[in-house]
C-alpha cells in the first residue's frame, strides 16, 4: 500500500460541490419536508450565516480524509468507480449509522433521518467521484 499525498484542488472542488448539493437538497427539493421533519419553526428561527460557514468547512475536512483513504487504495486503484465506491462504504459505516443513532435519541423521525441520509449520500458519492476521478 502506498499514499502519494493529497491533491488539494480535488479537495476543494469536492467541497465546494458538496456545498452546493447540500443547496440544492435541502434548499429546493426537499425543503419543506426537512423543514417539518426538523420541526423548525421559521416564524421564531434566526437566520444566521454560521450554518453554511460550519457546513463548508465540515466539508473541506471531509474531502480531505476521503482523499486520504481513497489514496491508501495503493497506485492505480484511485480512479472514478473506487472513488464513489469508498464513499458510499464511508457513507454506510459511519455517517448514516451515526445519523440513525443521534436522531433515535434526540427523538426525531425517521423522515428527517432519510432526508439528511440521502443528503450526505449524495455528498460522499459527488466526493468521491470528483477526487477518485482528479486523484488524490
Amino acid at each position: 500500500m502506498d499514499y502519494a499525498g493529497t491533491n488539494y484542488l480535488a479537495v476543494l472542488l469536492a467541497a465546494v460541490a458538496a456545498w452546493f448539493f447540500g443547496a440544492l437538497w435541502y434548499g429546493i427539493l426537499f425543503s419543506k419536508p426537512w423543514i417539518k421533519a426538523a420541526r423548525i419553526d421559521l416564524t421564531t428561527s434566526r437566520r444566521s450565516p454560521e450554518p453554511f460557514i460550519v457546513s463548508f468547512i465540515a466539508e473541506v475536512v471531509m474531502a480531505i480524509v476521503l482523499a486520504g483513504a481513497i489514496g491508501h487504495l495503493g497506485g492505480g486503484q484511485v480512479t472514478l468507480t473506487n472513488g464513489v465506491i469508498s464513499g458510499l462504504i464511508l457513507w454506510a459505516g459511519f455517517i448514516a449509522t451515526t445519523l440513525a443513532v443521534n436522531q433515535r435519541y434526540q427523538g426525531f423521525g425517521w423522515g428527517l433521518t432519510v432526508i439528511d441520509a440521502g443528503h450526505w449520500l449524495g455528498v460522499m458519492l459527488l466526493m468521491g467521484a470528483i477526487i477518485g476521478a482528479m486523484g488524490v
